[in-house]
């Protein structure tokens, strides 16, 4: 099936909610329509939390750490915890039915295949990462040091399979930024009940591991070729306002974007900060 790209990064980055949104309009139609969807996205100086971070002790004091930094927080619609997303983070969303991995793991594993093959010079390995900030299973790494990480969304037939890909930029700040979040949020607890005791020495980018410095443009490229040749299939560009309207998924992304900004009301209790 021929497989259709959507670019939303810098700077043509969407509010802080579609992406969320359309991930679950996207996979419930891949599931429906039998189509498949690679997603490349960026949100701009963001902390994207995970529902288990919104209940934190001491959450006002975390997000206060968010704001020092210039950051906003979202609450995202999927598990995990913290990730942050800058201009230097790429997010990739894999979205096919179901049929095509009919375990976590091998959608798992398609994508851990696809950064491999984008990516041959080093060696790409999967386990978790225990230090990094939102650790997993399946924490793609290079030479022991984290440089993404991975979710996983099913709705009805379809499949989403998300990563974050840490491609230039400061990690250190990142890692260090996740850990005052936590710290302030846990206070003495810090690095228990769940939350990761953040250590930004395990993480790094593709630049840092490369030495030399990846644009997001040439990473999306590999990406996309890398696509094309596992999957022996095209790779297409989609004009999303005209795929939402020939699709009639308008109204779906609608009522899923009404979703997520329910979710983040709970923000507004404790912070002035606007994902919007």
């Amino acid at each position: 099936m021929t497989i259709y790209s959507i670019d939303q990064t810098l700077p043509n980055a969407p509010s802080a909610f579609l992406p969320f949104a359309l991930t679950d309009v996207l996979t419930a139609y891949a599931g429906n329509e039998q189509q498949a969807f690679c997603h490349f996205w960026q949100l701009p100086d963001t902390l994207i939390l995970g529902m288990k971070d919104t209940r934190i002790p001491h959450l006002k004091a975390a997000l206060s750490e968010v704001e020092k930094a210039a950051f906003r927080p979202v609450i995202r619609n999927s598990g995990g915890l913290g990730v942050i997303n800058d201009r230097g983070i790429l997010n990739v969303s894999l979205i096919f039915p179901k049929d095509l991995a009919a375990t976590t793991d091998v959608a798992y594993e398609k994508m851990q295949a696809l950064l491999q093959l984008a990516f041959p010079e080093q060696q790409i390995a999967a386990y978790e990462i225990t230090h990094s900030y939102c650790p997993g299973t399946f924490d793609l790494s290079i030479a022991g040091k984290k440089i993404a990480g991975t979710a996983q969304r099913r709705i009805k037939e379809g499949v989403a399979v998300m990563m974050y890909l840490s491609v230039n930029g400061d990690q250190h700040a990142r890692g260090e930024l996740v850990r005052r979040f936590y710290q302030a949020g846990l206070g003495s607890a810090f690095g228990t009940n769940g939350y990761p005791a953040v250590d930004p020495e395990t993480m790094t980018t593709l630049s840092e591991v490369f030495g030399r410095d990846f644009t997001i443009e040439e990473v999306c490229e590999r990406l996309k070729h890398a696509l094309h040749v596992l999957n022996n299939e095209p790779v297409l560009p989609l004009d999303l306002d005209e795929w939402l309207t020939a699709k009639e998924q308008a109204e779906a992304l609608a009522v899923r974007l009404t979703s997520m900004a329910q979710r983040n009301e709970s923000l507004k209790e404790v912070t002035d900060a606007n994902p919007l």
